[in-house]
Protein backbone atom coordinates (compact mmCIF):
# COMPACT_ATOMS: atom_id res chain seq x y z
CA UNK A 1 0.00 0.00 0.00
CA UNK A 2 1.08 3.62 -0.84
CA UNK A 3 1.06 5.91 1.53
CA UNK A 4 2.03 9.73 0.99
CA UNK A 5 2.54 11.90 3.98
CA UNK A 6 2.32 15.60 4.00
CA UNK A 7 2.89 17.34 7.09
CA UNK A 8 3.89 20.60 8.43
CA UNK A 9 2.80 24.12 9.66
CA UNK A 10 -0.65 25.70 9.34
CA UNK A 11 -1.18 27.91 6.13
CA UNK A 12 2.21 26.17 4.36
CA UNK A 13 -0.48 25.03 1.38
CA UNK A 14 -0.12 21.35 2.67
CA UNK A 15 -4.40 21.20 1.75
CA UNK A 16 -4.38 22.37 -1.25
CA UNK A 17 -0.78 20.17 -2.41
CA UNK A 18 -2.59 17.03 -0.65
CA UNK A 19 -5.71 17.61 -2.08
CA UNK A 20 -3.94 18.14 -6.19
CA UNK A 21 -1.51 14.97 -5.18
CA UNK A 22 -4.74 12.65 -3.86
CA UNK A 23 -6.73 13.71 -7.63
CA UNK A 24 -2.83 13.25 -9.87
CA UNK A 25 -2.44 9.21 -7.91
CA UNK A 26 -6.26 8.97 -7.50
CA UNK A 27 -5.69 7.89 -3.69
CA UNK A 28 -7.60 8.36 -0.60
CA UNK A 29 -7.03 11.51 1.13
CA UNK A 30 -7.18 12.38 4.98
CA UNK A 31 -7.39 15.98 6.35
CA UNK A 32 -6.04 15.20 9.64
CA UNK A 33 -6.33 18.88 10.69
CA UNK A 34 -9.83 18.62 9.63
CA UNK A 35 -10.42 15.66 11.74
CA UNK A 36 -8.86 17.83 14.89
CA UNK A 37 -10.97 20.80 14.08
CA UNK A 38 -14.13 18.62 14.38
CA UNK A 39 -13.18 17.34 16.93
CA UNK A 40 -12.69 20.65 18.45
CA UNK A 41 -15.87 22.67 16.98
CA UNK A 42 -17.98 19.56 18.56
CA UNK A 43 -16.58 19.83 22.32
CA UNK A 44 -16.90 23.84 22.28
CA UNK A 45 -20.44 23.35 21.07
CA UNK A 46 -20.98 20.99 23.87
CA UNK A 47 -18.90 23.11 26.04
CA UNK A 48 -16.68 20.32 27.66
CA UNK A 49 -12.96 21.95 25.47
CA UNK A 50 -12.40 24.54 28.73
CA UNK A 51 -12.63 21.99 31.12
CA UNK A 52 -11.03 18.91 29.36
CA UNK A 53 -8.97 17.93 32.46
CA UNK A 54 -12.29 17.39 34.35
CA UNK A 55 -14.14 15.23 31.45
CA UNK A 56 -11.82 13.25 29.55
CA UNK A 57 -13.72 10.21 29.33
CA UNK A 58 -16.53 12.19 27.93
CA UNK A 59 -14.36 13.96 25.53
CA UNK A 60 -12.91 10.74 24.30
CA UNK A 61 -16.41 9.20 23.85
CA UNK A 62 -16.91 12.29 21.45
CA UNK A 63 -14.13 11.35 19.51
CA UNK A 64 -14.60 7.83 18.92
CA UNK A 65 -18.48 8.69 17.73
CA UNK A 66 -17.95 11.88 15.61
CA UNK A 67 -19.55 11.18 12.32
CA UNK A 68 -17.49 12.69 9.45
CA UNK A 69 -17.43 12.35 5.90
CA UNK A 70 -14.70 14.12 3.50
CA UNK A 71 -16.33 14.90 -0.19
CA UNK A 72 -14.09 16.07 -3.34
CA UNK A 73 -15.58 19.23 -4.96
CA UNK A 74 -14.22 21.43 -7.64
CA UNK A 75 -13.21 23.94 -4.83
CA UNK A 76 -11.53 21.44 -2.17
CA UNK A 77 -12.43 19.30 -0.11
CA UNK A 78 -16.15 19.57 1.39
CA UNK A 79 -16.09 18.47 5.35
CA UNK A 80 -18.98 17.10 7.04
CA UNK A 81 -19.88 16.69 10.74
CA UNK A 82 -23.52 14.94 11.41
CA UNK A 83 -24.40 15.18 8.34
CA UNK A 84 -24.04 19.20 7.91
CA UNK A 85 -21.28 21.12 5.76
CA UNK A 86 -18.72 22.47 8.02
CA UNK A 87 -16.72 23.14 5.33
CA UNK A 88 -16.03 27.01 5.87
CA UNK A 89 -17.03 26.93 10.33
CA UNK A 90 -13.83 24.98 10.50
CA UNK A 91 -11.55 26.91 8.62
CA UNK A 92 -12.42 29.88 11.19
CA UNK A 93 -9.23 31.14 13.32
CA UNK A 94 -11.30 30.35 16.48
CA UNK A 95 -11.78 26.69 15.29
CA UNK A 96 -8.17 26.54 14.73
CA UNK A 97 -7.24 27.58 17.96
CA UNK A 98 -9.78 24.62 19.37
CA UNK A 99 -7.98 22.05 17.06
CA UNK A 100 -4.51 23.04 18.69
CA UNK A 101 -5.40 22.65 22.27
CA UNK A 102 -7.30 18.75 21.62
CA UNK A 103 -3.96 17.80 19.86
CA UNK A 104 -2.14 18.93 22.78
CA UNK A 105 -4.31 16.08 24.78
CA UNK A 106 -2.94 12.69 24.86
CA UNK A 107 -5.85 10.42 25.20
CA UNK A 108 -8.13 12.59 22.47
CA UNK A 109 -4.84 11.77 20.05
CA UNK A 110 -5.19 8.25 20.85
CA UNK A 111 -8.60 8.10 20.41
CA UNK A 112 -7.92 9.70 16.91
CA UNK A 113 -5.25 7.60 15.98
CA UNK A 114 -6.81 4.71 15.14
CA UNK A 115 -10.00 6.53 13.16
CA UNK A 116 -7.04 7.93 11.06
CA UNK A 117 -5.58 4.69 10.04
CA UNK A 118 -8.62 3.29 8.92
CA UNK A 119 -8.07 5.88 6.13
CA UNK A 120 -5.31 4.28 4.63
CA UNK A 121 -6.60 1.75 1.92
CA UNK A 122 -5.73 -0.67 -1.38
CA UNK A 123 -6.13 2.09 -3.07
CA UNK A 124 -3.60 4.15 -1.88
CA UNK A 125 -3.29 7.60 0.67
CA UNK A 126 -1.90 11.06 0.92
CA UNK A 127 -2.60 12.20 4.34
CA UNK A 128 -1.76 15.68 5.72
CA UNK A 129 -1.24 16.79 9.37
CA UNK A 130 1.00 17.60 11.88
CA UNK A 131 2.65 14.32 12.79
CA UNK A 132 1.38 11.98 9.68
CA UNK A 133 5.20 10.68 8.44
CA UNK A 134 6.18 10.71 12.39
CA UNK A 135 3.23 9.01 14.29
CA UNK A 136 0.21 8.22 12.27
CA UNK A 137 2.09 7.05 9.11
CA UNK A 138 5.85 6.15 9.90
CA UNK A 139 5.77 2.98 7.54
CA UNK A 140 4.64 5.99 4.75
CA UNK A 141 7.04 5.68 1.38
CA UNK A 142 7.10 9.30 0.67
CA UNK A 143 6.82 11.72 3.65
CA UNK A 144 6.95 15.45 2.84
CA UNK A 145 7.18 18.36 5.21
CA UNK A 146 5.98 21.13 3.78
CA UNK A 147 6.74 25.38 5.55
CA UNK A 148 6.93 28.78 5.07
CA UNK A 149 7.62 31.85 6.33
CA UNK A 150 4.96 32.65 9.34
CA UNK A 151 4.47 35.97 7.07
CA UNK A 152 3.56 34.22 3.64
CA UNK A 153 1.25 31.73 5.78
CA UNK A 154 -0.81 34.82 7.63
CA UNK A 155 -0.90 36.40 4.04
CA UNK A 156 -2.15 33.09 2.80
CA UNK A 157 -4.84 31.98 5.08
CA UNK A 158 -6.03 35.98 5.25
CA UNK A 159 -6.75 35.19 1.53
CA UNK A 160 -7.95 32.10 1.59
CA UNK A 161 -10.75 33.09 4.41
CA UNK A 162 -11.51 36.51 2.37
CA UNK A 163 -12.43 34.30 -0.67
CA UNK A 164 -14.55 31.91 1.45
CA UNK A 165 -16.48 35.12 2.93
CA UNK A 166 -14.91 34.74 6.37
CA UNK A 167 -14.41 38.49 7.99
CA UNK A 168 -10.78 38.18 9.27
CA UNK A 169 -8.14 40.69 10.16
CA UNK A 170 -4.39 39.81 9.34
CA UNK A 171 -2.50 41.45 12.27
CA UNK A 172 -4.60 38.43 14.16
CA UNK A 173 -4.50 35.51 12.08
CA UNK A 174 -0.18 36.53 12.42
CA UNK A 175 -0.88 36.52 15.89
CA UNK A 176 -2.65 33.37 15.85
CA UNK A 177 -0.47 31.26 13.72
CA UNK A 178 2.70 32.15 15.71
CA UNK A 179 0.78 30.58 18.85
CA UNK A 180 -0.10 28.31 17.38
CA UNK A 181 2.98 27.53 15.90
CA UNK A 182 4.97 27.42 19.27
CA UNK A 183 2.02 25.32 20.99
CA UNK A 184 2.12 22.83 17.86
CA UNK A 185 6.22 22.62 18.19
CA UNK A 186 6.75 22.50 21.99
CA UNK A 187 3.83 20.50 22.99
CA UNK A 188 5.08 16.54 24.74
CA UNK A 189 3.04 14.41 22.73
CA UNK A 190 3.97 13.95 18.79
CA UNK A 191 5.59 18.13 18.51
CA UNK A 192 5.35 19.17 15.15
CA UNK A 193 8.60 18.27 13.22
CA UNK A 194 9.66 16.64 9.96
CA UNK A 195 10.43 13.07 10.08
CA UNK A 196 14.46 11.74 10.24
CA UNK A 197 13.45 10.64 6.36
CA UNK A 198 11.27 13.26 5.42
CA UNK A 199 12.02 15.95 2.44
CA UNK A 200 11.56 19.66 3.22
CA UNK A 201 9.84 21.83 1.13
CA UNK A 202 9.83 25.65 1.67
CA UNK A 203 7.12 27.16 -0.20
CA UNK A 204 7.28 30.62 0.82
CA UNK A 205 8.24 32.34 -2.38
CA UNK A 206 7.06 29.33 -4.65
CA UNK A 207 4.05 28.38 -6.61
CA UNK A 208 1.45 25.96 -5.97
CA UNK A 209 2.68 24.23 -9.37
CA UNK A 210 6.02 24.52 -8.52
CA UNK A 211 5.66 22.88 -5.34
CA UNK A 212 3.51 20.16 -7.11
CA UNK A 213 5.65 19.24 -9.58
CA UNK A 214 8.55 19.54 -6.95
CA UNK A 215 6.50 16.95 -4.78
CA UNK A 216 5.56 14.49 -7.24
CA UNK A 217 9.20 14.52 -8.63
CA UNK A 218 10.34 13.01 -5.07
CA UNK A 219 7.19 11.27 -5.11
CA UNK A 220 7.63 9.15 -8.40
CA UNK A 221 10.93 7.45 -6.37
CA UNK A 222 8.90 6.23 -3.96
CA UNK A 223 6.09 4.62 -4.86
CA UNK A 224 5.97 1.00 -4.80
Amino acid sequence: MNIITIDGPSGSGKGTLATKLAQHYQFQLLDSGAIYRLLGLSLAEQGLLNTLNGNIAEAVHVATHLDIEFIPSNAGILTYLNGQDVSKQIRQEDVGQFASKVAAVAPLRDALLARQRQFATLQGLVADGRDMGTVVFPQAQAKIYLTASVTSRAERRYKQLQAMGVDAKLSAILINIEERDRRDMEREVAPLKPATDAIIIDSSHLSIDTVFNQMCAYIDTKLI
